[in-house]
């Protein structure tokens, strides 16, 4: 990744240029949009580029089989596309077309956004003030807890936290913001695919206090190609991406490297150069992204813009407050959004992978793992047997070097 320069935001793609006339669109032009958005082998670069030539979709659809090396391209029949958009409404899902007002302007801005997204909740949040946060997902509770601390203090700032709805940091980010203000998830797959599915229950939550977003249709699994194009979602909706505990391989890096094409500002926090899962993250560091050890650091950096005003939502996702309506968690998720692992990885697993080699207190340690504390402080007195752990002064443990 290049060295980060902050403040030099380049202009849209201009082969990425919307439809002439946005508001004119009729429920034709959608069709003709998503029967476009949809063929095969035409992704967002492609999009933009025939919009830009003929100047409407539907001139482009009917252009298409006459175009060198497009002949070949399967364009979905119209009964097809049209089940689409009937699947989605009943699912309760709007789409929203690149080119239309409702279009966030922030991501039309970026080089080849997405022609088509699909929306549960309140569209209107992401044409709000964003700010994304990214992070691993064997997240240990310190990053936990910083990346809860700061999505709950900016969303009471009033900035809308965006995240990818995955384990750890992006769980931690979406559940501290809803207890002070709003959230977006962009997810890999359909909106009727959560992923992990440990999250159906929260991605259900946020559809009703915020918005779930994708730009793929109902019944696409969440595969790995597709998370990439997910990150650059999440870049391009934000004013800038904060990263905790990103690993050298982690795909936070993906999603700082969109946010830096984009223009957008990186904050990374500061991690233990002892913890792997902190070396991609302390890496952007050097490379010149903002040190972020408070909200303060990323609200004093962001574009200076009209602020918008702190919104309090009625219903709260409280760890002390009344379970939020929505699916039954599966019998392998844990209340509250905590981190869970397969149970077949027992529980020293699960305190290694919650531990750093930063101190944590016995205390918060026994509260993540929600079991009694006698199982979890039998465990550490194993673990430290086996030097995988240490005991610290004021009933403190944290992760030895190497341990695995």
């Amino acid at each position: 990744m290049p060295t980060i320069s902050h403040g030099c935001a380049p202009g849209p793609n201009p082969e990425s240029a919307p439809d002439p006339e946005p508001s004119a669109m009729t429920p034709h032009d959608a069709l003709d949009r998503l029967r476009l958005a949809r063929t095969e082998g035409i992704g967002p670069t492609a999009y933009g580029r025939l919009i830009t030539r003929f100047r409407s979709a539907g001139a482009a659809l009917r252009a298409l089989p006459g175009l060198p090396r497009a002949a070949s391209l399967i364009i979905p029949s119209e009964e097809a596309i049209r089940a689409e958009m009937e699947a989605l409404q009943r699912f309760g899902g709007r789409m929203i077309f690149l080119g239309a007002p409702d279009y966030p302007a922030a991501l039309a801005a970026t080089a080849d956004p997405p022609p088509v997204l699909s929306v549960l909740g309140d569209i209107g949040l992401l044409s709000r003030r964003c700010i994304a946060m990214v992070g691993g997902r064997n997240a240990s509770i310190n990053g936990r807890t910083i990346a809860g601390d700061l999505s709950r203090t900016l969303a009471s700032a009033g900035l809308v936290v965006v995240s990818g709805l995955a384990r750890g940091i992006d769980t931690a980010a979406h559940i501290g913001a809803m207890e002070t203000g709003l959230t977006i998830a962009v997810v890999a797959g359909g909106l009727d695919c959560p992923y992990p599915r440990e999250n159906i229950r929260l991605q259900s939550v946020i559809a009703k206090r915020g918005a779930v977003i994708s730009e793929l249709p109902l019944g696409t699994a969440p595969i790995a190609r597709h998370f990439p194009r997910r990150n650059r979602i999440i870049a391009g909706l934000s004013e800038g991406v904060i990263l905790v505990e990103a690993a050298l391989q982690s795909g936070s890096l993906i999603t700082a490297r969109c946010a830096l094409e984009a223009g957008r500002e990186i904050f990374a926090v500061p991690g233990s150069p002892l913890d792997p899962r902190c070396r991609g993250s302390n890496d952007l560091l050097r490379q010149g992204a903002w040190v972020t050890e408070t909200a303060e650091d990323v609200l004093n950096n962001l574009p200076v813009t009209t602020r918008t005003a702190p919104q309090t939502p009625d219903l709260f996702l409280s760890p002390s407050g009344p379970a939020p309506s929505g699916p039954a968690p599966s019998a392998k998720q844990k209340p509250g959004g905590a981190f869970t692992v397969s149970e077949t990885n027992g529980l020293k697993e699960k305190i290694l992978l919650l531990l750093g080699p930063d101190p944590v207190a016995v205390d918060d340690l026994i509260r993540r793992c929600q079991l009694s504390p006698s199982e979890v402080v039998a465990a550490l007195l194993e673990m430290e047997l086996s030097a995988h752990v240490v005991s610290l002064p004021g009933n403190r443990v944290a992760r030895l070097a190497g341990a695995s």
